[in-house]
């Protein structure tokens, strides 16, 4: 992916930045800039930027378990606050996050974020220092910064070297030019992103989708296909054996969207709202649940082979949300028995439940009535 050219500034160095991507620190870092130049602001300090880092972070970890790399502080310390601050949603939005960490006084955490300013301010712009090699690099970090900044036209020199006070100041010439290309940096630093959190979960199907909170799902063919069956015969959902009714009815990920990240049918089944939101992220039991999924599925699969209706309304949900043929041609073929389907839809939905497991969803959810 090619950068925009600009006469005065060394572009190709800039696009250099992410040769050398070990760790994840030197992409959130560099977002952060951009993010913070764009809002007005060039002279910035490492906690508000290492703050950034976090909550920019902090859906990707905490809602999509992503392993941002083996011992990852920016892993550690978004994990640790969650840790210790359960009553913060995985969907808390950047602002609530930072205000959060400004006035934070925990030295764990706070010893953790210093941590992150370790190497990576400096190194981040090692395109540009070719003076600077091996050795070089290990010494205390004013001197450093000190070194640093007698070179020539870097994105940003050091002020003030104080642990997270420390700050940078983004040179004039290079504040205009990430204005100015905002979208294309944006991308730029997504495109690596992407091959960065590939590499570390390679398990893990949707990374496209997982750097940021979802946007609204559209389910409401499915919804129209188990309604339609709604009016021929009762349904019961498969966590608490709930007769469903137009006016609740909710669409169920068995594996959790936020592992999946596609709303495939084979992965589909109703039940109410507030079981859905119940079950929230979790994997629900196996062997109490999937026998009740594949019970459930095989009655609409007989329906929609004996009633012109329903099939119309499956053939709709098929060119939406049947995106495999393999699966289309043997799940869904005429004349299956309840074993031959079961196995079936067994062989799809089990190898991605075990490696949602694997990543670190929790499998041992069961649905407790509080009403009862």
């Amino acid at each position: 992916m090619n950068l925009p050219y600009a006469e005065d500034l060394n572009t190709g160095y800039l696009a250099r930045l992410f040769d050398n991507t070990s760790e994840c620190y030197k992409l959130f870092w560099f977002k952060a800039i951009v993010n913070a130049v764009c809002d007005g602001k060039q002279v910035l300090t490492y906690e508000e930027l290492i703050d950034k880092m976090i909550a920019d972070a902090w859906y990707m970890v905490t809602e999509y378990h992503l392993n941002l790399g083996p011992r990852d502080t920016l892993q550690t310390v978004i994990e640790l606050m969650k840790s210790k601050n359960p009553e913060l949603k995985s969907s808390e939005k950047e602002t609530v996050i930072i205000e959060y960490l400004a006035g934070l006084k925990d030295k764990e955490i706070n010893a953790k974020k210093a941590t992150l300013t370790y190497n990576v301010p400096y190194r981040l712009q090692a395109p540009f220092l070719s003076d600077i090699k091996g050795k070089t690099w290990n010494v205390r970090a004013s001197d450093l910064a000190n070194k640093i900044n007698q070179a020539e036209r870097l994105i940003y020199y050091f002020d003030a070297i104080n642990g997270l006070s420390s700050r940078i100041i983004i040179n004039e010439d290079w504040a205009e030019y990430i204005r100015r290309n905002r979208e294309i940096l944006l991308g730029w630093i997504e495109y690596h992103m992407i091959h960065y959190l590939q590499r570390r979960n390679p398990s893990v199907p949707g990374i496209a989708d997982k750097l940021y909170p979802p946007q609204e799902r559209k389910l409401e063919k499915v919804k129209k296909y188990w309604k339609c069956i709604l009016s021929v015969e009762p349904v019961y959902e498969i966590y608490n054996d709930l007769k469903l009714t137009d006016n609740d009815i909710s669409i169920d990920h068995f594996v959790p969207w936020s592992y999946v990240a596609h709303d495939e049918f084979w992965n589909l089944s109703p039940t109410t709202k507030s079981i859905n939101s119940s079950k929230s992220n979790y994997l629900p039991k196996w062997d109490l649940y999937f026998p009740k999924l594949a019970q459930l599925e095989y009655k609409s699969y007989e329906l929609m082979w004996k009633y012109e209706g329903i099939h119309n309304e499956f053939e709709k949900c098929a060119k939406e949300h049947i995106n495999n043929t393999d699966v289309l041609d043997r799940v869904y073929c005429p004349g299956l028995s309840y074993e031959q389907f079961a196995k079936r839809l067994k062989a799809v939905i089990h190898p991605v439940y075990k490696a949602a497991h694997d990543c670190g969803f929790d499998w041992n959810w069961e649905y407790k009535d509080l009403t009862v």
